[in-house]
């Protein structure tokens, strides 16, 4: 069979991890043994292959938080040394958000990159390929402050954005392929739940006590070697993912491989395990363009779904509340150091919900933790809104502003915070998932530019009343995902795009 032009079809594949409660069923007989658990081989490479990606996700968003007022002196001090000109805060102010926002639109850049590197060098090929980002970025940004630029640490932001875009893309995409269905939606929280781990870390190591010094800080911005190099060392020990070496590839042999390593225990269950899933029931494959996928009105549903859940998270003002927290808590009435307090504990409860949401996503479903969640947000955004402008009037309101941030990320960490990230994975076959997948995650990383850059000047101009611009996006997206959001928990990728067949045909 010529592989080039007739490939096997995702449908041959849930036999092995989707179908409903077992890895796979044959002849009337259900092989329920391995849904307990998780095999090693599989626990490692999710380790590798999530810890090595969502890292630099969850660092680089968090890490210019606790330094800020460090990095600003940077600016102030380089500024002067250069133009003998002390510069006006507007610009340190300017070039700071500028600094900030960078990295989201080297991700949104880095994100169209993912249905190519999926396709050319697989899942993991691809993650691992990326990490040449990191060390340039992590040479830019540690030795900055030695070269008095801080364009090389704006240089630096954008570089390893567009490795995170490339993790945003691969990462979940590699997890999803390689997980049993009964554990797909936990395995996917996974990429968000070490997002959320190690924000906090790097607010942890930010503050004075630790790096966040004048001699520190730049060490902080450096740090991102080290899960590069951890990912170096493991993933290539791990398996690509048997889906796309079988169907984009057509390597029989080498997808067996990952199989018995991924999956199965027993040498009889091996057996029967790959026999169907080698057998399967094959249709033609082709890799999805994305003019097919805008013409398709079976692809163009799921593609505006996945774009405006993505949307959701993002344009919810959650990276506002991250970027800038901090100085959400001074202006809510809190001390200097009190209000880095408040931004770990923030930090804290965004972890320990992220883990929550977790246990609860195979149990609640999708739709309904990500509905639950944007709902939440919506009223408390519209609460912290009353909050900031009746706190000149009342200080003990600060405290509530304080609560409500928290508030803020406990509903957002229940759902709108990881289930976006596979959802996209889950609404898309073999075929139409690279393509899908690069430009729902290039959307979220442009929403997440645009929140991050126009934040600061929008709270200049209508202050406290910013967060009710958020209030609005909140009630439309719950709206939409009431609406048009199907629940994914449970059912295969092909149960998932025939109810879109069915209702495009409809």
């Amino acid at each position: 069979m010529d592989y080039e032009r007739v490939r096997l079809s995702y449908c041959a594949l849930p036999t092995i991890a989707e179908e409903r409660g077992t890895f796979f069923s044959e002849n009337g007989v259900s092989y329920r043994g391995q849904k307990k658990g998780l095999t090693g081989h599989l626990v490692f490479a999710i380790a590798a292959a999530a810890f090595g990606s969502s890292f630099q996700h969850g660092y680089n968003t968090g890490v210019v938080n606790a330094p800020q007022k460090l990095v600003e002196k940077f600016i102030n001090e380089t500024y002067f040394e250069r133009y003998n000109e002390v510069p006006s805060d507007s610009v340190v102010t300017v070039i700071f958000s500028v600094m900030v926002s960078v990295f989201c639109l080297g991700g949104m850049l880095g994100a169209l990159g993912t249905a190519y590197l999926a396709e050319n060098f697989g899942r993991k090929g691809g993650l691992l390929l990326n990490n040449v980002f990191v060390f340039i970025a992590a040479a830019l940004m540690g030795f900055g402050k030695m070269a008095r630029s801080y364009e090389m640490l704006i240089a630096g932001r954008f570089v390893i954005g567009l490795n995170s875009g490339l993790n945003a893309g691969l990462s979940p995409m590699y997890l999803t392929e390689i997980s049993p269905i009964h554990l797909r939606g936990a395995v996917g929280t996974i990429y968000q739940l070490i997002i959320a781990f190690t924000i906090l870390i790097s607010q942890i190591l930010g503050m004075p006590e630790i790096l966040g010094t004048e001699e520190g800080w730049p060490v902080l911005f450096g740090l991102i070697i080290v899960p590069a190099i951890f990912m170096l060392a493991t993933l290539p020990l791990c398996p690509e993912s048997p889906k796309y070496i079988l169907i984009c590839k057509g390597k029989e042999v080498a997808a067996q491989k990952g199989v018995l390593i991924f999956f199965f225990k027993s040498q009889q269950t091996k057996y029967n395990g790959f026999r169907k899933f080698s057998k399967g029931q094959c249709r033609f494959y082709k890799t999805v363009t994305l003019k097919e996928m805008w013409e398709n009105a079976v692809l163009r549903k799921p593609l505006i779904i996945a774009v405006v859940v993505m949307l959701s998270q993002q344009l919810s003002g959650i990276n506002a509340v991250i970027f800038y927290s901090t100085s959400i808590f001074i202006t809510a009435g809190l001390s200097n150091q009190a209000a880095i307090y408040a931004t770990l504990g923030m930090g804290t409860v965004n972890v320990l919900m992220t883990f929550i949401s977790m246990i609860l996503v195979e149990k609640a479903g999708r739709k309904t933790l990500h509905l639950v969640g944007l709902t939440g947000m919506m009223i408390i955004t519209a609460l912290l809104t009353l909050s900031l402008a009746l706190t000149p009037k009342a200080a003990w309101l600060s405290y509530v502003s304080v609560f409500c941030i928290i508030g803020f990320i406990i509903m957002f960490a229940s759902g709108p915070g990881s289930i976006p990230w596979f959802l996209v994975a889950e609404l898309f076959g073999q075929g139409a998932r690279p393509i899908a997948t690069s430009i729902a995650v290039s959307v979220n990383w442009m929403a997440n530019f645009i929140v991050s850059l126009g934040f600061l000047p929008i709270v200049e101009s209508i202050g406290e009343y910013t967060f009710l611009i958020f209030t609005a996006i909140l009630a439309m997206c719950c709206l939409f995902t009431y609406n048009k959001v199907p629940e994914t928990k449970g059912r295969t990728v092909e149960e998932i795009t025939a109810e879109f067949r069915e209702k495009s045909t409809n």
